[in-house]
């Protein structure tokens, strides 16, 4: 906004729910704002409880944080920190290389396959030839949306190397049926984290878990900040989980405007990547053209992103907003393409 000199922005480039938070997590956080000066519960057993209710496991089984960026750094810390090898897809999420840079572990990169799909058997082939400590993997997947599917990662999982820890990172998992994603599997070598920034709506709270064994989590609790996760960040995450029907409803419309973006996609004749998560890819065909649209919808006030790294940097990213928000892209896009220089 500082950039364009605007008040406001049509907001899609960040993979928020543009749909809000639980009605329900609204009223009880806010219900409980006049005792901010209390610390939050430093274990979050309330959370947790619900949390291993949710996923039928122990509460021992899951450890909260401030959101998976967070827990990833973590994860970095306790197990590749002094120099290990951590294998990652360049252009995926990038804050998890940030961890991996900035607390001394050694980047192993590969590249997305052509079509932006990740390419598991050159994966599987450098943790074999590299011994890495973690390997992350992102499913579903960002920037691309692409989701890979259950057999496959249990394909995956079951190959990679018995010293290696799948860093398994859904923070999309909630747009996927459950029943399509890994099985709920408690081992050393596999740690999943989660979130509720996406379908939950509660990014500014910063609050997410981790899924592991209670040996794996007790490493990760010998770094964490003991104090680190919003009192109210608790209280609301705890009414999201007993607001089902919300997390349907989000999920619902979010599928709608995936929907949308698809028929607005062939309408432009731009090729667009299925995507099993909050945002969806559309093809600019080359990555100079895609930084110019995205200025160039910027300076109509539609503020989107695009992917770093080929093949996925010829595309622009844009999150699924509301209706009216969506019919404010579709226009700004319309416009843009209508005079862009290829």
């Amino acid at each position: 906004m500082r950039e364009t000199g605007r008040h406001e922005l049509v907001r899609l480039g960040a993979n928020e729910s543009a749909f809000g938070p639980s009605p329900k997590a609204i009223a009880a956080m806010a219900a409980q704002l006049e005792r901010l000066s209390w610390y939050g519960d430093p274990d979050s057993l309330d959370l947790r409880d619900a949390l291993a209710a949710k996923h039928a496991c122990s509460p021992s089984q899951v450890l909260v944080g401030a959101g998976i960026d967070d827990l990833m750094g973590l994860a970095v810390r306790a197990f590749a920190g002094d120099g290990g090898g951590a294998v990652v897809t360049r252009g995926t999420y990038p804050t998890f290389m940030y961890h991996v840079t900035g607390y001394g572990a050694r980047p192993l990169y590969l590249s997305y396959m052509a079509d932006g799909s990740t390419d598991l058997d050159a994966m599987l082939a450098l943790a074999r030839s590299e011994s890495p400590r973690i390997i992350y993997l992102a499913n579903p997947d960002n920037p691309s949306g692409r989701f890979i599917a259950r057999a496959d990662m249990e394909r995956f999982y079951a190959s990679l190397p018995a010293d290696t820890l799948l860093l398994l990172d859904e923070a999309y998992a909630d747009f996927v049926d459950e029943r399509e994603l890994m099985p709920p599997l408690f081992e050393d070598r596999l740690l999943r984290l989660r979130t509720f920034s996406k379908a939950y709506g509660m990014a500014g709270a910063r609050i997410g878990y981790a899924l592991g064994t209670p040996e794996v989590l007790a490493t990760l609790g010998k770094v964490r900040l003991q104090y680190g996760v919003n009192r109210n960040a608790q209280i609301g995450a705890l009414a999201s989980l007993h607001d089902e029907l919300f997390r349907r409803f989000v999920v619902a419309q979010t599928a709608d405007g995936r929907n949308d973006y698809y028929r607005l996609a062939r309408e432009l004749g731009a090729a667009h990547i299925p995507s099993h998560t909050n945002f969806v890819c559309i093809d600019m065909g080359n990555a100079q053209r895609a930084v110019s649209v995205m200025k160039e919808l910027l300076a109509l006030g539609v503020w989107v992103r695009k992917p770093g790294a080929p093949p996925l940097d010829r595309f622009i990213r844009v999150s699924i907003g509301t209706a009216p928000m969506r019919d404010a892209f579709a226009r700004a896009l319309r416009a843009v393409l209508a005079g862009a220089v290829t």
